[in-house]
This record gives structure tokens, C-alpha cells and sequence, in this order.
């Protein structure tokens, strides 16, 4: 007997329609896209891939109870198929259930427990929820089959890192450097934790050669050069937008209030990325009436995308986000707000809903437009610290992350994400505050109490061992750091590489200044 696979196939109209499913899918539109899964599903119930498809159509639609259906019967499909279970995980992870992610990955790794990319993917996750035995145990049982494998050998050192034992790993990156693979990729990441390692060693000339040496290769992985120029155009939009912004307006938002109900006091903690948004995090969500979300997608995908996507063929103005009608507010706000709580509620209550993700701070004035009274957190760095930090981080490349490939383009960022703070801080009109890194680490009480009660909330000594409670899996990409006290190891980093930063101070000096870091 054929299978639904086999018997789709002989029908063109039927694959067609697959394939228009898909490119929906990829195309950000998940409504066209669910109907038409939810049909084929119906037609041809055996196939695990259209199940899958469709958990992630509904996840668009915000059904997150469709999408957990979807899932969990393309796993009962093909219970042993590794490739598929790590996308599953992959899907999990997006909808923020760790708990099913990690059994996908280790079912993944467990259906062949020969194959090197389920137990690589089983180690990173590990790794990433701080279990770094069990990562090790993992990558252990590859090593007698894999032996010399130069991936496993990076996913190695990474554990060696992590663990504090950078001399063994530095000599596993070495080899693997020396190498002869042509993979870009693989090129790219192995020079970028040699120099991490390097950096920890305190050999930091050698370690900015190697990170200049791997950011080398991103060009050979993606287009680099056309994300820079969307990212350019799409900052000089936002220029234009935010100069056209006055006083009166913001006013007359606030005054409008919001067009939705919030359950407690929204509040967006913000600032350029790797400014300590993590820390600050943290410790304001150790408070028992404070729910915090760790770089939820929610704002961006609901909010963001939906007013002022990056292709946008007319790019909205001033005049525009004025006349946004309530009932456009209402629905982006329910939107964001039903994504931010995909989890199914609240639990017990909450006095303060608490968004923390920096790269949204480019879009402040979207934010209050939508949501008029919220208040706002920004956390301040030294600009040279920023920047460094910054350089030095591996992320997916994105045409906002393509900044970080060079030094000069890292500092244009740090620039244009905090030119809208300054110019939305001149405007006025909402409740904010501004927090320095540095006052923190110097006295945690102290500069978490000030922020917390800017909150409306009072200081509970639990806050100050925030890493006591720290949640096992942490979404921003500055995890490893999430459960570790406080250190002051990161203050003044920048003068390890002041003679590169050198180049780049008069772009800085103006925020040094406003911000009140200098020398």
C-alpha cells in the first residue's frame, strides 16, 4: 500500500499546493499557509513534515496549542528520524518550552547515537543550560568513532572554556586552525573561540588577530554586503521618522493611554546590547511581584515587523504612527502581549511584566506608541566596553548582527541604537530611567534597589543573590553568565585593545560624554 508521502506525489495540484504552503510560511504570512496545512493534513495524515509545517504555521498565528499538537504528532510519526526531532527541538526552543526541547535533542541523539550532528547538538544545548558534565559525557562518546573531527574538537573547547581550562583549549583550537578545512563556517567559529580562549589568557594581540581572521570568512557564508545596505537604509528611515517625532506628539499618546489592558505594569528594560541587561535582569527578576522575559521575540515579530518591516516598500512616518487608529494599537498590543504570555498566564500575580531586550531599544517610539505608560529601563555601559563586547560575540548574522563583523561597524551601531534613546530621552513624554553597568557591579543593593522602586516595587533581599535563582535556561546570548554573582572582571576590558579603539574614540567621545564615561 502506498504511503500519504507516495500518494501526495502523484498528485501535482496537491504538491503545488504544498509547495505555496511553504513559501507562505517562509514568506512571514502563516494564516495562507495554516489553512492550506490544515487541509493537507487532513488529505495525507501520515506524512511527518506537513505536521511539522503546520505547528510552525500556527506558532505564527499565535495557536500555540495547535503548534504543540502539530509537533507532537510529527514526532509520534517518526519517532526515530534524528534530523526531524532536531527540528522539532529547534521549534520547541522558539516557543520557549526548554523541557520539551531538551527531550527532542536527546531522543535525536539516542536514535543514532553514531551520528555526530545529533550529539553535537545535544552537547551545545547541554552547554547552554549550564550542565556541563553531562555536555562532556555527551561529546565523550563521539570522541572513539570521531576522533580528530575538527567540529567535535571546537564543541570540546568550548566545554574547556566554559570549565576555566583554556590552556587545553587553546592547544585543540590550535590544531583545528592549523587545519585544512574550507568551510567557512567552521573557520569562522573555530579563529572566534581561539580568541575568546586567548582573550581569557590575557593574550589579547593575538587574540584580536585570530577574531579579525575568523569574521573574515562571513562574507563567504552569507551576503554581508546587501545586509549592511538593508540595515543602512532601513537606520536612515528611522532617522528621518524620529527627527519628524515632537514633544506634542509623545504627549498625546500618553494621553490616550493604552489601547489594550495590560495585566500590571509593562515595563522594557533596554540599551545597546552586552550594556548588562542581562545582569540587571537578573536581579529584578528575583523579585516574587516581578515576571521577567528573557529577549522574548514577541515584540519584534507582532509589533515591530508588522509597522516597520526592515523591505518595507513605503517606509511609515511620523505623521503615520500619530494617526495610528485604536483599533490597530488594540490588535498589535493583544497580538504581544498573547505572545509574551504563550505560556498560558500568569500563575500567581504579578504587579510588573518586565520585557528585557536591548536590539528592540531601536524601535522605543513603536513601543510607546502602542503602549503609552510604559516604563522604560535603560541600561548604560561604557561606549568602549559596548563596543568591544560587542566585536567579540558570535551570533547569527543577521543585517543588524553584520555590524559586529568589524570594529568600525560595531561603533556605527552603538551609535545609531543609542542616537534613539538620546533623541526619544529629549522628547520626553514617558516615564524612564537610566542605569549604569558600573553602579551596579559596584553595589548591586544600592543600584538594583533604585531601579527596582522606579518600578513601583520595594527592594527584597533576595534579589542580591539573584544567581542562587537563576532559571536553567537562559535565552539571551550571554547564558554562561546568567547564574554567576557578581564580577567586576569586565569593567575597563577595552583597555586591552586600546590601540585598535583608538581609531574609533572620536565617533565614541560624544557618548562617553553623555553618558558620563571618560578617560
Amino acid at each position: 500500500m502506498p504511503t500519504d508521502l507516495a500518494k501526495l506525489q502523484r498528485m501535482p495540484h496537491q504538491v503545488a499546493r504544498w509547495q505555496s504552503a511553504q513559501q507562505q510560511l517562509l514568506s512571514h504570512h502563516p494564516a495562507q499557509a495554516l489553512s492550506a496545512y490544515r487541509n493537507l493534513v487532513e488529505r495525507f495524515p501520515g506524512i511527518p513534515q506537513l505536521w511539522v509545517e503546520l505547528g510552525m504555521a500556527a506558532a505564527g498565528e499565535l495557536d500555540f496549542t495547535l503548534a504543540e499538537q502539530g509537533f507532537s504528532r510529527a514526532q509520534q510519526l517518526a519517532p526515530g528520524d534524528s534530523a526531524l526531532l532536531l527540528v522539532l527541538a529547534q521549534q520547541y526552543q522558539r516557543l520557549r518550552r526548554p523541557e520539551r526541547a531538551t527531550a527532542c535533542f536527546e531522543k535525536a541523539a539516542a536514535a543514532d547515537p553514531h551520528l555526530l550532528p545529533a550529539r553535537l547538538s545535544l552537547a551545545a544545548w547541554y552547554e547552554r543550560q549550564r550542565r556541563l558534565d553531562e555536555a562532556w559525557r555527551c561529546l565523550e562518546q563521539c570522541d572513539v568513532r570521531h576522533r580528530g573531527n575538527p567540529e567535535l574538537a571546537c564543541a570540546q573547547a568550548l566545554l574547556l572554556h566554559r570549565l576555566g581550562r583554556n590552556s587545553e583549549a587553546e592547544a585543540l583550537l590550535r590544531a583545528v586552525v592549523n587545519g585544512s578545512s574550507e568551510n567557512p563556517s567552521l573557520r569562522f567559529s573555530s579563529r572566534h573561540l581561539l580568541a575568546l580562549v586567548l582573550d581569557a589568557l590575557g593574550n589579547y594581540e593575538e587574540a584580536l588577530k585570530w577574531l579579525l581572521e575568523g569574521k573574515a570568512q562571513a562574507p563567504l557564508m552569507v551576503n554581508t554586503a546587501k545586509m549592511e545596505r538593508d540595515y543602512d537604509r532601513a537606520d536612515q528611515r528611522r532617522r528621518q521618522l524620529l527627527a519628524e517625532l515632537t514633544p506634542a506628539m509623545l504627549q498625546r499618546w500618553r494621553e490616550q493611554g493604552d489601547a489594550v489592558p495590560v495585566p500590571g505594569k509593562l515595563a522594557f528594560l533596554g540599551g545597546h546590547p552586552r550594556s548588562g541587561t542581562t545582569l540587571l535582569e537578573q536581579v529584578l527578576a528575583a523579585h516574587p511581584s516581578l515576571l521577567a522575559f528573557d529577549e522574548p521575540e514577541s515584540f519584534a515579530e507582532e509589533i515591530w515587523h508588522a509597522l516597520a518591516p526592515m523591505d518595507a516598500a513605503h517606509p511609515l512616518t511620523a505623521a503615520q504612527l500619530d494617526a495610528l487608529p485604536a483599533p490597530q494599537r488594540r490588535r498589535l498590543g493583544e497580538r504581544y502581549l498573547k505572545s509574551l504570555l504563550r505560556s498560558g498566564g500568569l500563575g500567581e500575580t504579578k504587579h510588573v511584566l518586565l520585557d528585557k531586550n536591548p536590539s528592540p531599544t531601536a524601535a522605543l517610539h513603536l513601543w510607546l506608541r502602542v503602549f503609552p505608560p510604559l516604563r522604560v529601563v535603560i541600561a548604560l555601559r561604557d561606549p568602549r566596553d559596548v563596543v568591544l563586547s560587542c566585536f567579540f560575540q558570535n551570533l547569527m548574522l543577521t543585517p543588524t548582527n553584520v555590524n559586529f563583523l568589524s570594529l568600525e561597524r560595531t561603533a556605527k551601531h552603538y551609535a545609531d541604537l543609542m542616537d534613539v534613546w538620546r533623541r526619544l530621552r529629549e522628547l520626553g513624554g514617558f516615564e524612564w530611567l537610566e542605569t549604569r553597568y558600573e553602579d551596579l557591579v559596584a553595589d548591586i543593593q544600592s543600584e538594583g534597589s533604585r531601579v527596582t522602586q522606579f518600578l513601583g516595587l520595594t527592594w527584597t533581599p533576595a534579589q542580591a543573590q539573584y544567581h542562587k535563582a537563576a532559571q536553567p535556561h537562559v535565552f539571551s546570548p550571554t547564558y554562561s553568565e546568567a547564574a554567576q554573582p557578581v564580577y567586576r572582571r569586565a569593567i575597563g576590558r577595552w583597555h586591552h585593545y586600546a590601540a585598535a579603539l583608538e581609531p574609533l574614540q572620536p565617533r565614541l567621545e560624544p557618548y562617553c560624554r553623555a553618558f558620563g564615561y571618560g578617560g
